[in-house]
């Protein structure tokens, strides 16, 4: 990896320094009994078996002390049991695998030698039609795929970056499958292609302090409204890059479904680099010299997204084992790089030190279904267990870049052995891969 600036080195001493004193502050406790508890267990073990005995022996128990103890035990245990964290589980999750099938307005050629590929900028009804496709689909397959009943859902969570409707995207999921009318539901938007760690991170918030409660989550990206039609090479990229996709995730705190749940989710970090102007500016949605909308991508995207993983990681060492392995291909059996185009998978690759079976998955799935957004990560674990290397315990690390500029991670731990599903988005193509992908294509 390239050497820091004195910059970066002296931002992440810094850091070390405040994540140690919250390391400190948060396990105070342990801290001072764990000395104390040495010390008695020393001495105990330097006594001999007369000594001991006669210990025993010289204690004096009566009712009274006895129930005090068991009171104070038993309290300690329910107030250690509060405190600690819920347990979050992933059940399962389904992606949407009919979206290659879909004929949305945004794919019609006026003619072979038009130099635009859409005719006309469609319309708000085709852009639900899209949604609702998409969505329902990820969305059927899930509540089959767990045997959860729609009464069932306590929290709906759906992310979506560019369309954001009225009435908006969750409403619409509660309308089709006639959701509760106490549910907790969440749209969010404008957060790109890591909004699916934004959103799996407020569905942990909220299981934290809604127990025995289901969560949902949806990511996906509607891209029929916003096609651009214009000539500036900046914002023509994500035409050729984005394509449908979306994939709906069940999270539960529910202990009793710990043994059929496939990953417990371990940590989420979320890096934001808003606070910097090139940062913020490096993906935006604006209008041409013409006036015609489209995302802009800047030139500076990948040196960006490179200091962003350096602060994500930072924040990452405090608790994962990164401080012991001198490579992240130590810590963690499998990662899923968000599938934003070649470009980003060869950088994170290059960086993190991967091999290139380390890659596979995100370079399958950009090869297979493009750059799918937030719901990328998920067509790759899919492609993880396709292909029947997903083991029990192994650690699973997915990192996603998005607007403003973010770089959000998640580490999920797997519970069980997971066989090749019978379904999914590579049932029928998972034999012809990995393919390889040259690395100039002739035209």
């Amino acid at each position: 990896m390239p050497q820091p600036s004195p910059e970066f080195s002296s931002s992440v001493k810094l850091k070390y320094v405040k994540l140690g004193y919250h390391y400190l502050v948060n396990h105070i406790l342990t801290f001072l009994l764990m000395p104390i508890m040495v010390g008695v267990l020393i001495e105990v073990l330097g006594l001999g078996p007369d000594e001991i005995l006669k210990l025993w022996n010289s204690l004096h128990f009566d009712l009274v002390k006895i129930l005090s103890s068991s009171i104070l035990i038993i309290f300690a245990a329910t107030f250690y049991s509060i405190s600690k964290p819920l347990s979050i589980y992933l059940v399962d999750y389904a992606s949407c695998q009919d979206h290659l099938e879909i004929e949305p307005q945004k794919r019609r050629f006026p003619d072979e030698n038009s130099r635009t590929v859409w005719a006309r900028r469609p319309t708000m009804a085709p852009a639900r039609e899209e949604a609702q496709e998409i969505i329902f689909s990820a969305m059927d397959s899930l509540l089959n795929k767990t045997g959860l009943k729609a009464n069932d859902i306590d929290i709906l969570i759906v992310n979506c970056s560019i369309f954001s409707p009225t009435p908006s995207l969750s409403a619409m999921v509660i309308n089709n499958y006639k959701l509760r009318s106490n549910i907790k539901s969440f749209s969010l938007c404008g957060m790109g292609c890591s909004a699916g760690q934004i959103s799996i991170e407020l569905a942990r918030d909220l299981l934290q302090v809604h127990p025995n409660s289901n969560a949902v989550v949806i990511s996906t990206e509607i891209i029929s409204p916003n096609c651009y039609q214009g000539k500036e090479r900046a914002m023509l990229v994500p035409n050729c890059l984005f394509r449908m996709g979306g994939a709906a995730i069940l999270l539960t705190n529910r202990r009793w479904e710990r043994r059929r749940a496939k990953y417990r989710l371990l940590h989420v970090v979320r890096t934001h680099k808003g606070a910097d102007d090139k940062s913020y500016r490096c993906v935006t949605e604006e209008e041409d010299p013409e006036g015609k909308v489209g995302i802009s991508l800047s030139k500076d995207l990948m040196a960006i997204a490179g200091e962003a993983l350096k602060s994500n990681i930072t924040t990452f060492r405090r608790w994962s084992n990164f401080c012991s392995s001198s490579h992240s291909s130590q810590a963690f059996e499998h990662f899923c790089i968000n599938a934003g185009g070649r470009a980003v998978i060869d950088e994170l690759q290059k960086n993190l030190q991967l091999s290139a079976e380390h890659v596979e998955a995100s370079r399958m799935a950009l090869h297979r279904f493009g750059n799918t957004s937030s719901s990328s990560l998920w067509y790759e674990l899919s492609y993880i267990e396709a292909k029947g290397r997903m083991k029990k315990g192994d650690r699973i690390w997915q990192i996603a870049f998005g607007s403003g500029f973010k770089c959000n991670s998640a580490v999920w731990k797997c519970n069980r052995n997971i066989e090749p599903p019978r379904d999914g988005p590579w049932i029928d193509c998972i034999q012809r891969y990995p393919v390889r992908i040259p690395e100039v294509v002739k035209l």
